[in-house]
């Protein structure tokens, strides 16, 4: 049996980079998915390519009636919803934080904030009732340590993770379970700077950058799939309020071989023994 047989999802920001990779992956593995996105023309092709199992629904997610529309297309085409996935996202405004204009600040926080709390709200609605779901917030790395990202983009994902927390108190008791996943670097469009235009540009971009973490690739959008599936599935029934880091170990500081050069290589140690 597949990990969602029966399952229905909606997933945010599904039509490209992370949000994609989740949508087939969850469909493979038998979920009904309706993809949440802008890209109409590509979340279209994408629901068309899978069958039966996908439907796309246009959402901007600072928008609450289109973030309730998503929702509620779940429980129209399916009777259910089992998986809030709230991914769509953007890198938000950037520069010195004396230069940065007060309604690229808003902007920024509300779709990486007010979007992903407009989602746990309108899934917790249905999940309630039910006595039971997933909602699973996309964080970042940078909400958890310092100078991984944009002040503003670091701001409001450290305010994502937190709420994730908060709510998994209070869902907790109507067995629905709330975590937030926080990536490093992915090659995602967004990441690479290639939003609407070919994926084949992601290869072209990442050959520029300098992978420093240690597992020495950049991360891709399956490796945030396989995560959001396993807290999608039964297998994390137990597993809630938590900010999972799925990164090649970089939040945790600079690589071994970068902090010890003179170790690269091995040397044997001597041991002192007394005569």
């Amino acid at each position: 049996m597949s990990e969602l047989d029966g399952k229905v999802a909606v997933i945010t920001g599904g039509a490209s980079g992370i949000g994609e990779a989740t949508v087939k992956l969850f469909v493979e593995e038998g979920c009904r998915v309706v993809i949440a996105d802008m890209q109409r023309e590509r979340g279209e092709a994408l629901a068309e390519s899978l069958g039966a199992n996908a439907v796309f629904e246009e959402v901007e997610v600072r928008q609450e009636a289109q973030v309730k529309g998503a929702v509620d297309r779940a429980v129209g085409e399916w009777g259910r919803l089992d998986c809030m996935f709230n991914n769509a996202g953007f890198g938000g405004v950037l520069g010195p934080i004396d230069e940065i204009p007060v309604e690229e600040f808003d902007m920024t926080m509300e779709v990486l904030v007010r979007g992903v709390f407009l989602g746990v709200k309108h899934a917790a609605k249905v999940m309630k009732p039910q006595q039971s779901g997933s909602i699973i917030n996309t964080g970042s790395i940078a909400g958890l340590i310092a100078g991984r990202g944009p002040h503003i983009y670091a701001t409001a994902k450290a305010g994502v993770i937190h709420l994730s927390e908060v709510v998994a108190m209070e869902l907790g008791e109507y067995n629905i379970r709330v975590n937030a996943i926080c990536p490093g670097f992915i090659a995602t469009p967004l990441s690479a700077n290639t939003v609407g235009r070919p994926d084949s540009l992601i290869e072209d971009r990442l050959e520029a950058y300098a992978v420093r973490q240690p597992i020495p690739r950049p991360g891709v959008p399956r490796d945030i799939a396989e995560m959001a599936l396993f807290l999608a599935s039964d297998r994390s029934s137990f597993v809630s309020g938590q900010a999972i880091t799925v990164d090649g170990a970089a939040a945790n500081g600079v690589k071994w071989s970068e902090q010890n050069p003179v170790y690269k290589e091995y040397r044997p140690i001597k041991v002192y023994r007394p005569n």
